[in-house]
């Protein structure tokens, strides 16, 4: 599978995602700055986490339209795979290829931690490997990680099962207690309808190398790239 990482000026997740599809995954990995249009015939697309344009308005207005961002949209409606972590989602949700919105958390301070999140589906390829019985630690990093949608939304994820992943703690108990952002009923991962499309606010891609001792997120790209079905 050919991986590309879009750039955007003010990424700093992006070499984290190219370490993790290169080094861990071995897969062909292409950087793509956000004023290109070519998609250089990737297989998946990436969108990183950061800052994107200084994070001026809301988090991913700006960037949501990069000349590059034209081509990924059209790229996602299509049916090609695509994901967002962090500033990503943000950018999927202003998209509207992704329902909802990031809003600044609940207590107003940027969370920088580890976390756990608990698989709510098998039926998409980003889960499809995953315990639905465990909680994943993950590290979050954001500012604006509070997911909100209108109940009509909030009832349209839950009859599509496109509620990816909820946070809990690490035994998969999600609670009040458990939510680091006020996240609406602790959604920390959504899908589109055609699951092609996957967000989510945690960063898989800081928990697959054994000298970071955590490794729990190897098992959403294993997902992601189907390396667990061989």
């Amino acid at each position: 599978m050919k991986v590309g990482v879009v750039i955007f000026p003010g990424s700093n997740c992006d070499q984290d995602a190219i370490y993790a599809f290169r080094n861990q995954f071995g897969c062909e990995t292409a950087e793509l700055w956000h004023k290109d249009h070519d998609l250089q015939s990737c297989d998946l697309i990436f969108l990183p986490g950061g800052f994107s344009y200084g994070d001026y308005l809301r988090s991913g207005a700006i960037a949501r339209f990069s000349p590059i961002m034209q081509n990924v949209i059209e790229f996602a409606n299509k049916g090609g795979l695509l994901m967002g972590v962090c500033n990503g989602f943000q950018i999927l949700c202003e998209s509207h290829l992704l329902p909802g919105a990031l809003l600044h958390n609940d207590h107003q301070k940027f969370n920088c931690k580890n976390v756990f999140i608990k698989p709510e589906t098998n039926n998409s390829l980003i889960t499809s490997g995953l315990n639905l019985n465990q909680g994943f630690k993950i590290p979050i990093a954001h500012g604006e990680g509070r997911y909100y949608c209108d109940e009509t939304t909030l009832a349209e994820l839950k009859a599509n099962d496109q509620i990816l992943f909820r946070y809990s703690d690490e035994n998969g108990n999600v609670n009040d207690s458990t939510n680091p952002n006020g996240s609406l009923e602790n959604i920390a991962g959504i899908c589109n309808k055609n699951r092609n499309v996957f967000g989510m606010m945690p960063h898989p891609e800081r928990a697959i190398d054994a000298e970071l001792y955590n490794t729990d997120g190897r098992g959403i790209f294993e997902s992601l790239l189907k390396l667990s079905l061989i």
